[in-house]
């Protein structure tokens, strides 16, 4: 029997089947290793709804403490596709804190994390060197052997260890076991040590422990106390609703769970849009951790999670106060420096291959006719706002 012209040959589908296989039995096997640092996919409830841990690592930097605060002695490790640790680059860069912490971003698209060991299947957050010599033509795929990436730019080398992957650094924490080889990453220099790596209590102590070094902004505080209980109040529904909600609808193995978490996320996009109908940020006339939080989602949701993790009851360009003030936060030069939409958008789209197997990535609006001269998938958040005037 011939193929109709145009079609795939019946070997070509043969391999392509091979390899989506291949791809789902990778995830299985993952799934089987949940405590080996396997990540997000395997944290699953025995209805199919994604779980996700806490973080292992939790101390603190703070004066007179185990970690003192001193320009040099850290590194943030981040990929710049990650919300989490986007939150800390955010914060980061509006205390003016990058030239006492040195910043290593991993590439986006997931690879091998020991590629020479055929029984070790676990894919990761890799490095690649941003300065080789064959950059136009560096290119990889996804793990399941689609696609062609290149270089973009936020790429940096392990500049600290040397490591090839974000899996060596946690290996390297003899007695610490990890249920996850995940960014954000704050690590000590000194001591060799991961210090924390939950990004609600990193972007903490950088809001208020780096303070009396030269040039911090110090003035700003992102988690005033006259504002503690009411950003408390907003991270309480916010948190699952939100930025985990868009993960477990994406992650999501029934049906069941993808609808709990759908109706809960779009009650709670509906609660934020009221609330910014009628307040300038979050929790009130002042910016605050809270909205910071916030943001690193709905700055993805459109170009990423409405496509990918199925959250396509509306997008944010439908509400038009949570679409202003996401435009006045990322006009914010600091905040701005902290989105990466190469990196967001290669990430997703080509890390996963039980959900995208091909790896393509979609163009969103930048591939209309009137915006593909423009090159700028931020176009929609760079117009202007009338958010001064609440």
């Amino acid at each position: 029997m011939s193929s109709r012209p145009g079609s795939p040959r019946p070997e070509e589908v043969i391999v392509a089947l091979q390899r989506q296989l291949a791809a789902c039995q990778r995830e299985k096997t993952q799934a089987k290793a949940e405590d080996f640092g396997k990540g997000a996919l395997s944290q699953m409830d025995k209805k199919g709804a994604f779980k996700r841990k806490d973080a292992t690592f939790r101390d603190v930097v703070k004066k007179d403490g185990t970690y003192p605060p001193e320009s040099g002695r850290y590194v943030l490790y981040v990929s710049y596709a990650c919300p989490w640790a986007s939150r800390c680059l955010a914060v980061l860069h509006m205390k003016k804190l990058d030239k006492h912490i040195e910043i290593c971003s991993v590439y986006p698209t997931w690879g091998r994390t020991r590629p020479a060991d055929p029984n070790d299947p676990h894919t990761g957050w890799v490095f690649v060197d941003p300065n080789q010599e064959s950059k136009e033509e560096f290119s990889t795929t996804n793990t399941a052997g689609w696609g062609c990436y290149g270089l973009g730019s936020h790429l940096t080398k392990d500049t600290v260890n040397g490591f090839a992957c974000v899996r060596d650094i946690y290996e390297s924490q003899k007695g610490k076991e990890t249920h996850t080889f995940s960014v954000p990453i704050f690590y000590d220099k000194k001591t060799k040590s991961i210090v924390c790596n939950e990004s609600s209590i990193i972007i903490e102590f950088l809001n208020t422990e780096f303070d009396d070094l030269e040039g911090v902004n110090a003035s700003l505080n992102l988690s005033p106390k006259e504002y503690k209980t009411k950003i408390e109040e907003v991270n309480s529904w916010v948190y699952p609703g939100i930025n985990n909600g868009v993960y477990k609808c994406g992650f999501a193995k029934s049906q069941e769970a993808y609808e709990n978490a759908f109706f809960a996320l779009f009650d709670a996009l509906d609660k934020t849009e009221d609330i910014l109908s009628k307040s300038r940020y979050i929790c009130g006339n002042v910016m605050t951790m809270a909205d910071i939080r916030l943001f690193v989602t709905i700055i993805r949701f459109d170009e990423v999670y409405a496509v990918y993790f199925k959250t396509n009851g509306k997008l944010i360009r439908e509400y038009p106060n949570i679409l202003d003030w996401t435009r006045e936060l990322y006009q914010i030069p600091e905040i701005q420096k902290s989105v990466d939409f190469w990196h967001i958008k290669n990430h997703y789209y080509t890390s996963h291959p039980n959900l995208n197997l091909y790896g393509v990535v979609p163009l969103g609006p930048s591939g209309l006719k009137a915006n593909r001269d423009k090159k700028r998938v931020d176009a929609i958040f760079l117009e202007p706002h009338s958010r001064a005037t609440l």
